[in-house]
């Protein structure tokens, strides 16, 4: 089975240039490096890592609002392979309207000066999809699905809490209905109330409309209510990648292990001993030798120091980067978000 989207060895490199008139290249910062995965249609994939890791750049990259610096994203559309990252502007503008974006800040991502009903209606109008009668008709329909209120439509984003601002940028992300769905932690803005309603909005237009889903967050309890299968990312790269269920009952790489630790407990009766991982995060442009988490990772030795760890698959379909994958015993937090997934 052919999957939705498929990456291959993908890069994403930003030159660091000395102040001055000429302005010399003098580094590069590898934000996403050397990245492969598929995803299927109607499954949802968590990336999930700290801060700087290459989260966002990823998702830019794969639906071309950056240009990647090598490798290819290919689309299987109606049986045909399109590689996006060889298409012009024109092309990959009819491409566009199969892949959308949820941004993460529902305050700025969103036009003031126009209506609700305008802007669930700008890429209609954008790509010519429809016109009067039916263009309202697809708003409206839109807007129900995304639980707004249809006597909303004619007011400002600037009258709507952050909660309803996320579900008018759903609908315009939806109008078209695309396949594929970058997810720019969309949720990390919101009250953990209003969370909750989002991520199950979410979860029931993925079954209406059979949605794929790229999840981007730093929350480990949103990946687990969510997600199908998790890519933890390090410094531009995968170190693991697995089903939810595997990754969250049985980790294999350490710095897993470390974001699993911090995931707080719903019982306030637990006690957390989260792994405080030492050191800072290492400089992007100049990433360590051997395995990049070794600078951190309490389990490293002289060969994680000298020898790069490559995502080879334990076991099936779980990934990992780590030498000492078969070896290590790590555990699942007692907090697991799965066991209190239903």
């Amino acid at each position: 089975m052919k999957p939705l989207l498929k990456i291959e060895e993908l890069k994403l490199y930003y030159p660091v240039g000395r102040p001055g008139i000429f302005k010399k290249q003098v580094n590069t910062i590898k934000a996403v490096d050397s990245v492969s995965f598929n995803l299927h249609k109607g499954k949802s994939m968590g990336l999930v890592g700290e801060s700087g890791c290459g989260k966002t750049s990823l998702g830019r990259a794969i639906l071309r609002v950056v240009n990647p610096t090598s490798g290819k994203v290919i689309l299987y559309q109606d049986g045909q392979a399109i590689d996006i990252t060889s298409l012009d502007r024109d092309a990959l503008k009819n491409v566009w309207r199969h892949m959308q974006m949820i941004f993460q800040d529902p305050y700025s991502s969103l036009n003031p000066r126009m209506t609700v009903r305008d802007i669930v209606a700008e890429p209609l109008v954008a790509n010519k999809f429809a016109k009067k009668t039916e263009l309202e008709e697809l708003v409206i329909d839109m807007a129900i699905k995304c639980g707004l209120d249809i006597e909303q439509l004619s007011r400002y984003p600037h009258a709507f809490s952050g909660g309803q601002r996320q579900r008018i940028g759903i609908a315009r992300a939806l109008i078209l209905h695309p396949d594929f769905i970058v997810c720019d932690e969309p949720v990390s803005s919101l009250d953990v109330s209003v969370q909750a309603q989002i991520l199950n909005l979410l979860k029931e237009l993925q079954q209406q409309l059979n949605l794929t889903y790229l999840f981007i967050t730093h929350d480990l309890s949103v990946v687990a209510y969510i997600c199908d299968h998790v890519a933890v990312m390090y410094l531009g790269k995968f170190v693991e990648v697995a089903s939810t269920d595997k990754l969250f009952y049985s980790p294999k790489h350490p710095y897993t292990e470390a974001l699993m630790s911090a995931i707080p407990s719903p019982n306030p009766e637990d006690v957390m001993e989260p792994i405080l991982l030492s050191g800072e995060r290492p400089n992007p442009a100049n990433p360590p030798s051997g395995c990049r988490f070794h600078t951190r990772c309490k389990y490293a030795t002289k060969k994680c120091r000298t020898v790069e760890a490559e995502l080879i698959e334990y076991e099936k379909a779980h990934f990992v980067a780590c030498h000492y994958a078969e070896k290590l015993n790590l555990k699942e937090h007692s907090s697991n978000p799965l066991l209190f997934k239903k």
